[in-house]
């Protein structure tokens, strides 16, 4: 949990900046890629991930334009990445025009539960990390192009000339 605004929005920064370089290496083709039947494509899971900010934060009365959680995924991979960016721009300009880091430690009615503000919004950041990994799994099924996050990436490696693991 986090203690003052500026310590959320140092790690958001962060973590956006890895849900964005993932977001902008999906293409079009992708988006239709399930792991299994019963599994959400690429494209579902990477929609969830934007719509998710506002369906969460706005059940704390946080107001602000971001796409809404029963949209239609679109067919258009730069459309995800796109309105993942303004989703978090305007996210992040509601938290600091309508929140203090006193709000943090206000209680809001979470899906049946009472969470402090900073609870959520450690949840929502730690949602968007939990999903961006499932989300590489399936980009590496579908060919794509895996960009390094906390770390380089297995082509990044390569393009630098260093030897990568067969496994």
């Amino acid at each position: 949990m986090y203690h003052t605004i500026d310590e959320f929005m140092n790690e958001w920064i962060r973590e956006a900046k890895s849900t964005e370089k993932v977001l902008d290496n999906l293409t079009d083709e992708s988006l239709s890629l399930k792991a299994t039947p019963e599994y959400r494509t690429l494209g579902s899971l990477a929609w969830h991930v934007v719509t998710s900010l506002h369906e969460m934060l706005s059940r704390t009365g946080l107001t602000f334009t971001g796409a809404e959680h029963d949209s239609s995924v679109p067919v258009n991979a730069k459309e995800i990445a796109d309105s993942y960016r303004t989703s978090s721009e305007n996210m992040i300009a509601a938290i600091k025009e309508q929140w203090t880091d006193k709000s943090l430690s206000e209680m809001d009615d979470m899906y049946g539960d009472q969470w402090p503000k900073s609870l959520t919004l450690s949840i929502v950041n730690s949602h968007q990390i939990h999903h961006r990994g499932q989300l590489t799994v399936l980009m590496r099924l579908a060919g794509l192009r895996v960009p390094g996050m906390y770390g380089p990436s297995r082509e990044e490696w390569e393009e630098f000339g260093m030897e990568t693991p067969s496994n």
